[in-house]
């Protein structure tokens, strides 16, 4: 497998459409799976992913794009035997830290359940989502080893069929154990063993999608070796050490680990905070359902455009990591820009959209409280564009070389996010507090961001091609869907005004931002699928 020159945009792309299409198969599988178990078994299983997720940010979140960018490095240096050995060593981490993570989720679950979140009925899901760890972990070295070499395939279907049986794997164990948990609650008593053993058989959902996806990823890195040889020999007689390799390596997982954790500690300090304040008010019995609705719903759907960001982070990174090696700033500059532009022509529209359709969208998808998930969307929509924003100049900085810039930036978002939300929840501002303070952090981090990378790389993003036509079209896109949502509410059902809904907004936005210039031909042939788009443009005379 050689590496491609592809436009990172289109290697980006690619990523973007696999994770894009992942979160979508992941509400797919959350659908039948609040039918199954509810809001209650859903705040369970958040409570539970909650804490697998800074497992996972400890043990593997970064080991991809620290992989990533030391073989792009090498490669790029054509120092091959120094790339492997930088996947070697990757691999070591990723079994020891992965290896740590899982124990620590199986003997103190309970623990961490109980007395950290205030959950204990979530501890049996968090016990089945630990062996996940290790696999995921050893999975993300394979993932960053590929995109170091720069293609992007490999992880964008990985990506895929893990969701797929994670999907499979969610609603059978759902299903299953909640009916033995509703029998095991009548036997004692208690109506909360049959969600939380729901919760539990959804967890083995991601246990599945890892395998599946780890096998994948081993039988293409097989093939890629056996093709290996044929690439000739190293062009530097430099081979790095194994100690070397290994500390390149953790220079670069520690800031990463550190400014993700910070970044996504975040959602264990809300859940631990608005627990308190609902006890502390007397609203200690409906929390878990709240939260359920919050993480269940709105935050599932807000992920699935921000989905893109992480895609175009993970191709940016290596690409401005060979740039910086060869110092040339100035395509670096471009690229950036390239990347920004590319995320808002897709967040913006993307965040107009989910506020507008919101209440059918939810309708169609979602079983139980709608009224709080739309007020939710309605509010917190915004938060795709800022959260896209944040994720993208993170990795720009991981890319120039700036590590503990974001690490500083998200623990300045961090206290700020925390002072807010406390304020607020006492102000009797409900989960809606929440919402507005998770908005918050992704606005002081972006901006943190944006003066960091225009001070270390004297780089000014353009505004008007960037910001202002991609929200003027948004803006006229939703009074277009709005209006067809009055049209359609009564007469048709949520599933009919959702995709007539998204079918002509997205004409309606591409007609408005080409005729506004927001995107030229340059940008099209550089998106996965453009050339079509151009020729059709064409054909329209719209350029």
């Amino acid at each position: 497998m050689k590496k491609k020159k592809s436009n990172f945009i289109v290697q980006g792309g690619i990523l973007a459409m696999a994770g894009i299409l992942s979160r979508i198969i992941g509400i797919a599988r959350r659908f039948p799976m609040q039918h199954i178990i509810g809001d209650k078994g859903n705040g369970y299983y958040s409570v539970a992913y909650e804490i697998y997720s800074i497992m996972l940010i400890i043990s593997c979140y970064s080991l991809p794009l620290a992989v990533s960018k030391v073989v792009s490095s090498k490669m790029s240096k054509r120092q091959y035997k120094s790339a492997e050995r930088a996947f070697q060593c990757a691999m070591f981490f990723a079994v020891s830290a992965g290896g740590i993570t899982f124990l620590i989720c199986e003997f103190l679950g309970d623990f961490f359940a109980a007395d950290v979140m205030e959950e204990p009925m979530s501890a049996l899901a968090l016990k089945v989502l630990g062996p996940a760890l290790l696999l995921v972990s050893v999975m993300g070295v394979f993932r960053g080893y590929f995109q170091g070499l720069g293609t992007m395939m490999p992880t964008a279907v990985s990506q895929i069929l893990e969701q797929i049986f994670v999907l499979i794997g969610s609603i059978a164990g759902a299903s299953v154990l909640y009916h033995y948990g509703d029998k095991v609650g009548a036997l004692l008593h208690n109506k909360d063993y049959a969600p939380a053993y729901g919760a539990a058989g959804a967890s083995i959902g991601p246990v599945i999608g890892a395998v599946i996806g780890l096998l994948f990823l081993v039988f293409v890195y097989a093939a890629y070796r056996k093709g290996a040889k044929k690439r000739g020999r190293d062009g530097s007689g430099k081979v790095d050490s194994y100690p070397q390799i290994l500390s390149m390596i953790l220079l670069t997982i520690f800031p990463v680990l550190l400014s993700t954790t910070v970044y996504n500690i975040s959602g264990v300090i809300d859940i631990k905070i608005f627990g308190s304040v609902m006890i502390e008010k007397g609203f200690g019995d409906v929390r878990t359902d709240i939260w359920g609705v919050y993480s269940g719903k709105y935050k599932l759907l807000v992920n699935v455009p921000i989905a893109l960001a992480n895609a175009m982070c993970s191709s940016i990174v290596p690409m401005l990591t060979q740039l910086m090696v060869r110092e040339e700033y100035g395509r670096a500059k471009e690229k950036i820009g390239q990347a920004m532009r590319f995320t808002m022509i897709v967040a913006i529209p993307s965040a107009v959209g989910l506020s507008v359709l919101a209440r059918p969208i939810v309708s169609m998808l979602f079983k139980g409280e709608v009224d709080m998930a739309v007020s939710m969307l309605h509010i917190g929509s915004v938060s795709v564009i800022f959260y896209t924003m944040s994720t993208l100049t993170n990795g720009v900085l991981q890319g120039i070389n700036r590590m503990r810039i974001p690490v500083r930036n998200a623990a300045i978002s961090l206290v700020i996010h925390i002072a807010i939300l406390y304020a607020m929840l006492q102000m009797d501002m409900g989960i809606n507090a929440v919402v507005y303070a998770y908005i918050l952090f992704a606005v002081v981090v972006s901006v943190l961001n944006a003066i960091a990378i225009r001070k270390y790389l004297r780089y000014k993003q353009e505004l008007v091609r960037t910001f202002i036509i991609p929200a003027i079209a948004s803006a006229a896109m939703g009074i277009v869907i709005a209006l067809l949502n009055l049209l359609l509410a009564k007469s048709a059902g949520n599933v009919v005004t959702v995709l007539v809904g998204i079918v002509v907004g997205v004409i309606v936005y591409f007609i408005i931002l080409i005729l506004l210039k927001g995107i030229n031909e340059r940008d099209m042939r550089s998106m996965p699928g453009g050339r079509t788009i151009l020729t059709i443009a064409k054909k329209l005379r719209l350029m």
